[in-house]
């Protein structure tokens, strides 16, 4: 009961141990199965998912598949099952030659977790092969005076299953005069003899003839026969002898062909034919038998086809050495490969990605590569690495399995796409290499703004544009990639003389073309301010803002504008201008004022008489527009003078307007009052009476007399209490007999202030619009265009003239409306 006891203990360990072999395997992530050979295609031979607790949709979603090493995939995943099905069918014999475990290694890869399982299945015998013979027809010569008990050996039979199922045993028949012995190699196989169990007679038998039968342990067993024919020689002997019982050499694997590898040498003292020796193969495979041949003449082993190490690394052979008569020795070679760097390592691209965002985080892994040298030693030693300057870098994982993985963060406005070279270095000399390319394309994300071109835009837009005329055009760039660059314009938010600035201008979204809505004019807008915002496409959208300046370009579109004399004074007469008739030449005696809109070229104005009653008594400034007088004035001159002066711009077109000037010559105020009552006679309406006008128009002539001899008695006592000196007028100053008619007044006081200010007296026939006018004798050329209104003109008296103005410039005139 206790041995009972202490064999249940040791089941109950051993299945522990069993138990805890298999948690470790599957936490190492491999699994062992078998599976006999010469199964069909789509055999189970495992459950793949359940012991690795995978599950099915598991299997379908995440790329999962099975690679063998090899050129060959035994193996598949069944995607429905989950389980281990053969791809073909095995032939044990065919891959595992003289092995007696016989293992295939493949890998589990699920591409979609980066991670793989390695799966060993073991490929189990079955009795599918019978035991066979070399050769089927064996010849044996025996002299007749062999001794009974002598051996011969005999061809063993080669079965390629193993186990049970390989060779087992030998039966021999036929003659009674031979038995067979059977004896165990240094290898535990089997080699037969032949025994001579009674003594031969040549003259009773010549030929013996034999059946040699191998079995094998297979259910049902399976046999392979060979036939002996014995015949019986005279005596000879000796037998050759070899000159070492084993031969041993070893070779590099890319020894040329047709070398001779070593040369196996046997001696036999008898002469004649029983001395002659020849060789053959005695054991060799069938493997062996087609890499190198035996001259049967000299024994030399040459070379038929190239060495590989990996195929086999070491080669164990038997040659005979037999004389004439059938005597014979044997001797074992031994023939070792030696390994040179003969072969690139692989790269096998496991798993990979083919497409990255930008933004993956330090760590991704891209690939998982699988590398393998079929050398050994330090040949078969593999280090890999990336080439440089890439955001990459290898990390090992376990067994030859290495993983790419980024280094850092990517940036595809830098590098778009990635051709990744894996290079792997064995340890040889010279060192063999090999690379694999790795394409990778970066995937863009809106991590970048649009920018402008320019850092700010500036347009000139000729005014009285069409309506959706194209101003420039704006152009924002994005480093992005597809949606993530598509850029949009719009215009920011912004009034322009309380309008909002879209009923300005607009921005076509896709283009950027900028378009001015309405027709602008100079005169009202000169400038405008505005800002274009660029948006590109990405989720969140990124923007940028530009600022464009738009300057109205003016044109000639305003003719000037004559300020004096009014337009009204167009009319008969309706307006006089004094000119005495000893003026000199040059004497001023009107000035044409007038302004233009527009700016620029387009408001330099210029004055001409166009049209004039004595043609060469009057002239005009073509800058000033001042009118003087040509000429002295002569008797026979016409008291009346209509003058026409033409304004005319500097624009393209020129744009002009004309003023119409009246000038009276009278050296008296009575000529003057005679020459206007003619004027109003002439102009007045038949039966309208004309004395009443007279008379409110010599009223209005005293009136205007008086304020202005006032006003010259004002400023002389002024300029005497300054002076500190009585100046007296003279008594013949004229001024008691009435206004003079010169521009200068006869007073020598305050004759200097009056080169600088001078009156003139206007009298129409119709008193309403008479004038008194205060005139500069000299003043700019023109007025401006648009005197600020901030700054309104001074009044006369509201400030000192002589304090106010400069020397060089006189007080603005004043008309007194009577």
């Amino acid at each position: 009961m206790c041995a009972a006891g202490r064999r249940w203990g040791r089941r109950q360990r051993a299945l522990l141990w069993a138990v805890l072999l298999a948690a470790w395997e599957a936490a190492w992530g491999q699994l062992r199965y078998s599976v006999p050979e010469e199964m069909p295609k789509g055999s189970f031979v495992g459950d793949v998912a359940k012991d690795l607790g995978l599950q099915l949709p598991e299997i379908r979603d995440r790329g999962v598949r099975v690679i063998s090493e090899g050129s060959k995939q035994y193996f598949a995943l069944h995607g429905k099952t989950g389980h281990l099905v053969t791809a073909e069918r095995i032939d044990r014999e065919q891959l595992c030659e003289n092995v007696q475990q016989c293992v295939l290694r493949c890998e589990l890869i699920v591409e979609g977790e980066m991670k793989f399982y390695e799966i060993e299945v073991e490929i189990t015998d079955i009795n599918d092969n019978s035991p066979s013979f070399k050769e089927i027809e064996l010849k044996q010569k025996m002299s007749e005076t062999t001794a009974p008990g002598s051996r011969y050996p005999l061809p063993e039979a080669h079965d390629s299953d193993s186990g049970r199922n390989s060779l087992q045993s030998y039966e021999l028949s036929g003659d009674e005069h031979f038995s067979l012995a059977v004896q165990a190699g240094p290898g535990g196989d089997q080699r037969p003899e032949l025994v001579l169990a009674k003594a031969l007679d040549r003259e009773e038998a010549a030929f013996h003839e034999l059946v040699l039968r191998a079995m094998d342990g297979g259910d049902p067993a399976r046999t392979g026969t060979a036939r002996i024919r014995v015949t019986v020689v005279d005596a000879n002997d000796n037998a050759p002898v070899f000159s070492q019982a084993e031969y041993t050499v070893r070779v590099p694997e890319d020894v040329p062909v047709g070398s001779v590898l070593v040369t196996a040498t046997a001696t036999d003292r008898d002469e004649g034919l029983n001395g002659h020796v020849k060789y053959s193969f005695k054991k060799i495979t069938e493997k062996a038998s087609k890499i190198f041949y035996l001259d049967s003449e000299t024994g030399e082993i040459t070379l038929l086809r190239s060495l590989d190490f990996e195929e086999g690394n070491s080669y164990e052979l038997e040659v005979q050495a037999e004389d004439g008569v059938g005597l014979f020795d044997t001797a074992k070679v031994t023939i070792g490969v030696t390994d040179i760097n003969d072969n690139m390592p692989v790269i096998s691209v496991r798993s990979a990605l083919n497409e990255i965002s930008e933004d993956a985080p330090s760590g991704t892994v891209v690939a998982l590569l699988h590398v393998h040298d079929k050398d050994s030693g330090a040949n078969g030693e593999v280090r890999c690495s990336l080439a440089e300057g890439v955001p990459f870098r290898l990390q090992r994982s376990q067994g030859n399995y290495y993983s790419v993985v980024t280094a850092r963060e990517l940036d595809r406005e830098q590098v778009s796409e990635y051709n990744v070279t894996v290079r792997a270095a064995d340890g040889g000399s010279p060192s063999l290499q090999s690379s694999a390319v790795l394409a990778l394309r970066v995937l863009d994300v809106n991590d970048n703004a649009p920018v402008f071109l320019e850092e700010r835009y500036s347009a000139r837009l000729a005014e009285n544009n069409a309506a959706g005329a194209l101003v420039l055009t704006v152009r924002a760039t994005d480093a992005d990639w597809g949606q993530n660059a598509r850029v949009r314009y719009r215009l920011a938010e912004g009034r322009v003389r309380g309008a909002p600035l879209s009923s300005y201008v607009s921005v076509q979204a896709e283009t950027g073309a900028l378009y001015a809505l309405r027709s602008l004019d100079y005169e009202q807008l000169r400038e405008l301010q505005l800002c274009v915002r660029a948006e590109d496409g990405g989720a969140p959208a990124l923007s940028s803002n530009v600022s464009v300046r738009l300057q109205i370009v003016d044109e000639n579109d305003n003719a000037p504008q004559v300020l004096y004399p009014p337009a009204a004074a167009a009319a008969a007469w309706s307006g006089v201008e004094l000119a005495p008739r000893r003026s000199e030449a040059g004497a001023l005696v009107a000035k044409v004022v007038a302004v233009d809109a527009d700016a620029g070229q387009n408001a330099w104005l210029s004055y001409e008489l166009a049209k004039a009653t004595e043609p060469g008594l009057f002239r005009v400034g073509p800058h000033s527009g001042e009118v003087r007088t040509a000429r002295s004035p002569l008797a026979r001159d016409a008291a009346r003078h209509s003058l026409v002066v033409l304004v005319r711009d500097h624009g393209r077109p020129a744009l002009s307007a004309t003023a119409t000037l009246s000038v009276v010559l009278a050296e008296s105020v009575a000529e003057l009052l005679a020459e206007l009552g003619s004027a109003a006679h002439e102009a007045a309406a038949p039966g309208e009476p004309a004395a009443s006008l007279t008379r409110w128009l010599v009223l209005a002539v005293a009136a205007v007399s008086c304020l202005f001899v006032a006003f010259l008695l004002l400023l002389l006592a002024l300029r005497l209490r300054r002076c500190h000196r009585q100046q007296l007028l003279p008594p013949d100053s004229g001024a008691s007999r009435g206004v003079p008619v010169s521009h200068f007044v006869g007073i020598d006081g305050v004759r200097a202030f009056l080169q600088s200010y001078a009156h003139d007296v206007s009298l129409t026939a119709d008193s309403r619009k008479s004038h008194l006018r205060f005139s500069a004798a000299s003043f700019c050329d023109t007025l401006p265009a648009r005197p600020p209104p901030d700054e309104p003109a001074p009044l006369l008296g509201d400030e000192d003239p002589a304090g106010s103005l400069p020397s060089h410039l006189a007080p603005p005139s004043v008309d007194i409306i009577v």
